[in-house]
């Protein structure tokens, strides 16, 4: 199915997610726009999984704009938590909660958990709408499995990144390199799937 068009809107206004979409479509022929240039308003996030979310910002943004979207849906499970923070991963200590108050919150609900059950994945959903009322959207999935740390490392990324430890790599999210980070993360796999999926689109 073809795509209209040569811009993409980005359900987001965060200059990073935009530079790192634009890196994806620019070699198909696409420019990405965030959607706080045509002062979209925020999508209230009020779907029960990453997918449901993401197609709600991008389902907005689309509407508001007219142009294709796309958009990400993105969080942490921790499996002793029984797959929380989730969907509710940037506000898990409350509305307007930061990194600091959100982590805190999570080394407090794991304090007796043993490193062994200490397991968690950080997940990224990423939706691409050719038009608001599309029936078949490009959907897109990446997970990066790792454990909880029970103490900061590193000073780089940002969210859990920290307290996010892979044990293949023995480095915490925050102490890798950033294109290593991307090569092997929750949205670098999900952003390879979009890319490969759009070289079979019709553009």
């Amino acid at each position: 199915m073809e795509i209209p068009g040569d811009r993409i809107v980005l359900a987001s206004g965060n200059a990073k997610k935009a530079a790192e979409m634009q890196t994806i479509l620019e070699p198909l022929g696409r420019t990405v726009v965030r959607q706080s240039e045509f002062d979209v308003p925020e999508a209230a996030e009020t779907g029960l999984t990453f997918v449901e979310n993401a197609l709600l910002k991008a389902r907005n943004a689309a509407q508001y704009t007219g142009l294709p979207a796309v958009a990400d849906d993105s969080g942490i499970e921790v499996d002793a938590l029984d797959g929380a923070p989730g969907i509710y991963s940037a506000r898990f200590a409350g509305p307007d909660a930061g990194d600091d108050a959100n982590n805190a919150k999570l080394l407090e609900e794991l304090r007796d958990v043993p490193d062994e059950l200490r397991t968690a994945r950080y997940q990224c959903l990423i939706v691409l709408l050719r038009h608001a009322e599309d029936p078949v959207p490009i959907i897109c999935q990446g997970s990066w499995a790792g454990r909880i740390l029970h103490a900061p490392r590193g000073s780089g990324g940002f969210g859990y990144d920290p307290y996010f430890f892979d044990p293949e790599w023995d480095l915490s999210a925050a102490e890798m390199d950033p294109d290593h980070k991307n090569r092997i993360s929750h949205r670098g796999k999900a952003l390879n799937q979009l890319m490969k999926a759009l070289e079979g689109e019709r553009i």
